[in-house]
């Protein structure tokens, strides 16, 4: 099938390149002319494992190809992605629909028989009717059916989750429409991949829905954490012991700074507004964006205390600063609320993220970027780690307790057991965890 894709940023380009893979003809359009410049070069403008070799692959196959021009690319598709940034509005937290609005005038200028119009994007509901209308005003005599199709993509694992996901959304109208999302979906009907067609509204809201659900989950692990500070009980435990329950499952029990990332904070700020303009309150999730947001905040406060209760003239080690690992993304990363709180504080602080640092650059000012691991150790006086990659997992203690002024370690994602770190004279401390094992 023949496929256009709007908007080349993580969810476009990763979408685009597996659908591609799948055997569809794909041409991914961006208005971002020096964006698709390097793509056409082979040049990945986001971090994600595996991304560049399929793009490439693809690119040489004649199925995946990049352009600036959505008139030549949209006539013949039988299906448009929107796939553009919904990001927050400043001032109320709803979702901003301009980019998707935009697009579907852009859409409808051009088309040129029967085609799916598919939204990507994580909209709020009622966004496909909105898009329809658009569409309709426009070109009033277009052949076209408006789906809702959201993507559950993980940074870090997004080629893997579309190829062998849970489950595929899919909210359409009509049957035809859902013809044209089977076969779009065919090598994963194949593979007896759960397909879930409803209606559109439904989708939209699925998507929203898992996404609170999740955070929610975070959350509540956070709270247990500091709970079991207060009693002297393990937060791993409590979390494998409830995790073993197949109605709670294990996924999202990691106690750790509070979610961040381009999905979590901005989704359930989006879900609450929704539920708040149809006088439907989500007491529950709104509960959650003020527990995470706070939690943010207060994670300095633990390096201060780990420190004496003083940071001035301390030099403070942090060791990862994107919202996870395997991703350069550093939107409502802990580590915006933190660093910047050690600063005030009177700390100098040292970073270093194995694939962060171009990104946190232009957001996290005054602070000294480091070349690996170790020499962002050398002279510290506390290190924090903030966010779990790997290679933070098996460092050489005793290299660690011998390069540092003072050896403290601040684990705020819990990847080491406070036995160890007791036994190499690091004082340690760690998320709802006693100190010694």
């Amino acid at each position: 099938m023949r496929v256009t894709m709007i908007g080349t940023g993580y969810v476009g380009l990763v979408s685009g390149a597996c659908f591609a893979d799948f055997g569809h003809d794909v041409v991914c359009v961006d208005k971002d002319a020096d964006k698709i410049r390097k793509l056409e070069a082979g040049e990945i403008p986001i971090y994600e494992p595996g991304l560049e070799a399929l793009v490439a692959e693809n690119v040489k196959a004649g199925r995946l190809s990049f352009s600036l021009d959505l008139a030549a690319s949209t006539p013949n598709a039988d299906a448009v992605f929107i796939a553009v940034g919904t990001p927050s509005r400043r001032g109320d937290g709803f979702a901003d629909l301009s980019y998707v609005h935009k697009a579907a005038e852009e859409i409808a200028e051009v088309m040129d028989g029967y085609t799916v119009v598919v939204t990507k994007s994580t909209v709020p509901v009622g966004t496909g009717t909105e898009v329809e209308e658009i569409i309709r005003r426009v070109r009033p005599d277009a052949d076209f059916s408006v789906v809702s199709n959201p993507e559950f993509l993980r940074e870090g694992a997004a080629i893997m989750d579309f190829k062998k996901p849970d489950r595929v959304v899919v909210g359409a109208e009509d049957e035809r429409a859902q013809k044209v999302m089977r076969e779009l979906y065919r090598p994963l009907y194949l593979n007896e991949t759960p397909i879930v067609f409803t209606n559109r509204a439904t989708s939209e809201l699925i998507k929203y829905a898992a996404n609170a659900f999740l955070a929610t989950k975070i959350t509540f692990i956070n709270e247990m954490a500091d709970l079991c500070e207060k009693v002297g009980a393990n937060v791993q435990e409590v979390a494998r012991g409830i995790g073993l329950d197949g109605r709670i499952g294990s996924k999202f029990l990691h106690a750790g700074p509070g979610y961040g990332g381009s999905c979590f904070p901005k989704d359930t700020l989006a879900l609450v507004r929704t539920a708040q303009v149809y006088d439907s309150p989500t007491k529950i999730v709104e509960a959650v964006v003020e527990i995470n947001n706070d939690r943010k905040k207060k994670m300095a406060l633990r390096v201060i205390d780990a420190c004496g209760g003083s940071l001035e003239g301390k030099t403070i080690a942090v060791l990862g600063l994107t919202f996870k690992p395997n991703t350069d993304d550093m939107r409502d990363a802990p580590s915006l609320d933190i660093v910047p709180a050690l600063k005030a504080a009177g700390a100098k602080v040292r970073a270093f993220d194995p694939a962060g640092m171009h990104e946190a650059q232009g957001l996290l000012k005054d602070i000294d970027y480091m070349d690996g691991p170790y020499k962002t150790l050398e002279g510290a006086d506390a290190v924090v780690i903030i966010t779990e990659w790997d290679e933070f997992r098996a460092l050489d203690l005793d290299r660690v307790k011998s390069m540092m002024k003072t050896p403290i370690m601040i684990d705020l994602r819990n990847i080491y057991r406070p036995d160890e770190m007791a036994e190499a004279g690091i004082a340690y401390h760690s998320i709802g965890r006693p100190q010694k094992a």
